[in-house]
């Protein structure tokens, strides 16, 4: 359906029928994008029976004016409401309706101002907003029509295309804002869930209808890599375990309603907290730990429907459970004790479930290996210790967990990265353990750092503070300057025999300086390929690996 410079209000509700019909096509797959800790997530499903609602009391109404309808949407989405992603999609609507309110029809720009309108409407409707989710994408939507319609005001298809494409860039950009998205690899399922909606209404009016029928949604990506699951030493202190608790929905009945006063008055006795309406009907979403508490309050304000309650902690059970059915046949996850954040960069770049911080002054326990090993989804865990004295403390988590547990014996950073690399997606787990246990032959590691102390070692006297320099874990050099201890222990691992050679530099190296060791190291192998990479690493100024 492309047309003209103006919508009115039946082209309108036929727009998001189509659009309600393409979000059902992907429910499920949005649905599968919740990630711990969020228990209460049915997103895809709960978004289209708010939008089936929606479009309900749309074709109750015969006026054809824009205001009318969008009206009428508003409210079919109010009460239709179902879960956190619901209530903040009625929201949307209700600000649409409002930017629309007195309008026959709507132009570009009216549509651009409609969903400014939207935007703060759905920021509004939250006790503590949180960026990285659909509030951020119908923000980041609003921004870009507004930014078309200020150069041609009366195109809605053109106002429409830039909100389109701006909800897809700001979806796939979730994750930086929000841990736990990043944590997970996946993009926020409520912003999925708008762009879809908005994606189906632009496919609608350029004509597709016809095509959207054979065709299906496409998941948005995240544009960074997956982070893997970071756990911090918890062996001093006993974590209690906290439940989740109950979520907790309704729609609350009456007269002279304050929506402000009764958000204020429930962030006490919970969190997600939700509260949205009008003077006559109020819609609310908590997480608590009381439901009754919540219940008794509301009931002295007036009569409560569609009460929804369910047990978080229950469905985080199932959740865990669906991911590990999820995990396919030969899935296996992958622990690795890793110290600075920058390193832990680039194991998550190649494929760790999870990370362990630690290495040299901070060896990890068992207990910290086995609740990692724990968490991961899968059943078969293969854990890198990637430092000698962690290699025998990994090896004790098999005889405390159900779980097949391996341990590949990295003791260096470069042997863990050789291990990852030799992975085999297709292989089994045995055939894994195997290879990626040959691939640490195949990696020479040089670490420098300084002398805590004066000694004498290996024939080399030492002096405190002055660099030293390993190969392989043998103390090869020490000198003052840090670079030509670099140098000297790299002309003896044979570097004419190695084809890539990768320098680590920690947070008390320079960055300049690790690129001169470059250009210096380039100039006298140049059969080598040299890379720097920031390893944020402590302690050590470099690490290095020589394959």
């Amino acid at each position: 359906m492309k047309q003209g410079n103006s919508i009115n209000g039946r082209d309108f509700r036929e727009m998001f029928t189509a659009a309600t019909n393409w979000l059902e096509k992907s429910a499920s797959d949005i649905d599968a994008l919740n990630v711990f800790p969020v228990p209460d997530g049915d997103t895809g499903t709960n978004m289209l029976l708010t939008m089936h609602s929606t479009i309900e009391e749309a074709d109750r109404t015969t006026n054809g004016k824009i205001s009318v309808v969008s009206q009428a949407m508003a409210k079919g989405a109010l009460i239709g409401a179902r879960g956190n992603s619901g209530v903040i999609l009625s929201q949307i609507w209700l600000g649409l309706a409002q930017g629309l309110a007195g309008k026959d029809t709507f132009n570009g720009c009216d549509l651009a101002n409609a969903l400014s309108q939207a935007s703060v409407m759905a920021y509004k409707g939250l006790s503590n907003p949180v960026e990285g989710t659909i509030l951020t994408v119908i923000k980041d939507a609003a921004a870009a029509a507004q930014e078309q319609a200020a150069k041609d005001k009366n195109d809605v298809i053109s106002v429409m295309e830039a909100a389109v494409n701006a909800a897809n860039e700001s979806v796939a950009n979730t994750p930086r804002l929000l841990p736990v998205l990043k944590e997970a690899g996946v993009v926020d399922a409520g912003g999925q869930g708008l762009y879809t909606l908005l994606e189906g209404a632009l496919r609608y009016l350029n004509g597709e209808a016809e095509m959207m029928q054979f065709r299906k949604p496409q998941m948005i990506a995240s544009n960074i890599p997956l982070t893997p699951m970071v756990f911090t030493a918890p062996e001093r202190i006993a974590i209690e375990e906290i439940p989740f608790g109950y979520c907790t929905e309704f729609m609350l009945k009456g007269r002279d309603l304050n929506p402000d006063k009764l958000r204020k008055s429930l962030k006490r006795k919970g969190e997600s907290l939700i509260v949205v309406g009008d003077e006559s009907t109020v819609r609310v979403h908590i997480h608590t730990l009381n439901p009754g508490n919540v219940v008794r309050y509301v009931t002295s304000l007036g009569t409560i429907h569609s009460v929804n309650i369910r047990n978080m902690d229950e469905q985080h059970q199932d959740f865990l459970e669906m991911q590990r059915q999820r995990a396919p046949a030969t899935g296996v996850a992958i622990v690795a004790v890793v110290p600075g954040e920058r390193l832990i960069e680039v194991f998550s770049s190649l494929g760790v479930t999870a990370v362990v911080p630690g290495g040299q002054t901070m060896n990890p326990s068992t207990k910290d290996l086995l609740q990692a090993a724990e968490k991961s989804a899968s059943d078969k865990v293969i854990i890198l210790p990637n430092n000698k004295n962690i290699v025998l403390t990994a090896g004790q988590v098999q005889s405390l967990t159900t779980k097949n547990v391996k341990v590949v014996p990295s003791k260096t950073i470069p042997q863990g990265v050789a291990a990852l690399l030799a992975f085999d997606y297709e292989a089994d787990f045995e055939t894994n353990v195997n290879i990626m246990t040959e691939a640490l032959s195949t990696v020479k590691s040089i670490e420098v750092t300084h002398a805590v102390r004066s000694t004498k070692l290996n024939g080399l006297s030492i002096k405190k503070k002055q660099a030293i320099g390993f190969l392989d874990e043998a103390l090869i050099a020490v000198g003052d300057k840090t670079a030509e201890v670099v140098y000297e222990v790299l002309a003896k691992a044979e570097p004419d025999k190695a084809d890539v050679v990768t320098i680590y530099y920690g947070d008390e190296a320079k960055e300049a300086e690790a690129n001169e060791i470059n250009d210096t190291i380039s100039a006298q192998y140049p059969n080598l390929q040299v890379e720097v990479v920031n390893g944020g690493q402590p302690h050590y100024e470099y690490i290095i690996s020589i394959e």
